[in-house]
């Protein structure tokens, strides 16, 4: 039986798939912690296949579609269908990474409220950077998730391997969502993907930043769920 699989993003935990657990739960989603228990997104990839076993759907946000994309590179064969949500295929590149280190000398000090709070407006669309609940509930799975964590998943996400070598390839029903307003993977790194994966659905979400799942939870279950049929369809 196809299981679905949900990956949440860098520091993300099960609170960033609530409404999709409940929109999607004829599915029977899971929702895997392998991006919080491996030091590589290779080692993520391994134990997601390891864990689950049978053909799977999988479905990844930020940092878990960067997984997904590594699980369908290792398992084409096992992967039933792709949802991209707001990832990149790109290594990282040197402004970046310069970044990440300065973030992660700030962890190492304990300081993760100093680092995460003066930004979290640049996860969310300008209209939805005021609402407290849902800034709220973003920082405290960020926060909770520590900073041994979020040190180890920056420095995966920093090595991280270009997905672009090998999607090109891929032959599973692929939907790529992106905000429209996304400042952490902008439009453009959605459209690669789209354009390299044959067949791929992309479909840009109005009003949206990096958040997708929590910023516009309607438009993004009903365009999974009826991708999902779509793939139930299938011969």
């Amino acid at each position: 039986m196809t299981q679905l699989i949900l990956l949440p993003g860098l520091a993300g935990d099960a609170a960033m798939w609530l409404a999709q657990v409940v929109a999607l739960a004829e599915w029977n989603p899971r929702i895997t912690d392998v991006h919080a228990r491996h030091a590589s997104v290779p080692d993520m990839a391994a134990a997601l296949l390891a864990d689950h076993g049978g053909p799977l759907i999988l479905c990844g946000a930020s940092m878990g579609g960067i997984v997904a994309m590594e699980a369908a590179r290792q398992a084409p064969q096992r992967v039933r269908g792709l949802a991209l949500l707001g990832t990149n295929a790109r290594p990282e590149t040197s402004d970046m990474r310069a970044l990440r280190e300065a973030a992660i000398a700030l962890f190492e000090q304990d300081r993760v409220a100093e680092v995460i709070e003066p930004n979290v407006a640049m996860a969310f669309h300008p209209a939805r950077a005021a609402d407290a609940a849902l800034v709220g509930a973003y920082l405290d799975f960020v926060l909770r998730a520590g900073a041994t964590q979020l040190i180890r998943q920056n420095r995966a996400i920093m090595a991280r391997p270009d997905a672009r070598a090998h999607l090109g390839s891929l032959r599973c029903p692929t939907l790529v969502m992106c905000g429209d307003s996304d400042l952490l993977t902008p439009v453009e790194c959605s459209v690669e993907i789209a354009g390299l994966i044959p067949g791929a659905q992309l479909v840009m979400v109005p009003r949206c930043g990096h958040m997708l799942t929590m910023e516009q939870p309607d438009l993004v279950n009903a365009t999974l769920r009826q991708w999902l049929q779509q793939i139930e369809a299938r011969p």
